[in-house]
């Protein structure tokens, strides 16, 4: 198994610059599997690695594959324009991995501001680009409530297709499910702007609230809070393609 030396896994980690993290070390603040380690050169297997920075435990990730309970009033955007990021909600670390231009873990595709629910973020290009590519048509599941109550009519035009003004080809739900009266389960297969909020005006009724449970087969887990984000493990990955 390949080993780096300590500062480099802090660098690929996101701690800082490589002096700021070789800093850290010398200054005694890095532990690796409970010791002090004070010499940056010093090399370890980088897998599996468990380290201390400044009394927080962190493991070695090659990569970072999260999810993240997106709260109202978020923007996805490393540049918001009027509401806090969504990247603020997570550690400084994870924000810098890799430490180059592109550094720093991307969503997966954004919801708007208003929006609620599972985002799935990572700094692997590789995965970006396959969950987000619509050839793989990854299914995405909807709360919505509506301003007016739906009826059947409304539901059998999303499931046939709705034509948005923007695009002549007509879009359509791949499952809509009435879960009360002003409220459905919407699952797509692809992604628009604003899609579901346009969907629902083509049909004559408004979203009041929209709520994303499900990407593939990962679902929003009950006990992960607004705001609050979690490693995605590999059965996590594997669910989502399930």
């Amino acid at each position: 198994m390949a080993t780096l030396q300590l500062q480099d896994i802090l660098f690929s980690q996101g701690f800082g610059t490589r002096r700021v993290c070789a800093g850290l070390i010398q200054q005694g603040f890095v532990a690796v599997a409970g010791a002090i380690c004070a010499q940056p050169a010093t090399e370890f297997i980088a897998d599996g690695s468990q380290f201390t920075v400044q009394g927080v435990d962190w493991q070695y990730y090659e990569k970072a594959y999260l999810m993240l309970h997106k709260p109202a009033g978020y923007e996805c955007s490393q540049k918001p324009s009027t509401y806090p990021s969504i990247y603020t909600l997570l550690p400084a670390p994870i924000r810098q991995r890799g430490g180059g231009a592109a550094a720093g873990v991307q969503a997966v595709g954004r919801l708007d501001q208003d929006t609620t629910g599972l985002l799935v973020l990572s700094d692997d290009g590789k995965f970006i680009h396959r969950m987000s590519s619509p050839k793989h048509h990854v299914p995405k599941v909807y709360e919505v409530t509506t301003k007016h109550a739906v009826d059947d009519k409304q539901i059998q035009k999303l499931l046939a297709g709705v034509v948005l003004d923007d695009d002549p080809k007509a879009v359509r739900a791949a499952t809509c499910v009435q879960t009360g009266l002003n409220q459905l389960s919407l699952t797509l297969t692809e992604g628009k702007y604003h899609q579901v909020k346009r969907m629902l005006a083509a049909v004559s009724n408004r979203v009041e609230g929209l709520h994303r449970s499900r990407i593939g087969g990962l679902r929003l887990p009950a006990d992960l809070l607004p705001g609050q984000w979690c490693w995605l493990s590999e059965t996590d990955l594997t669910s989502i393609h399930s």
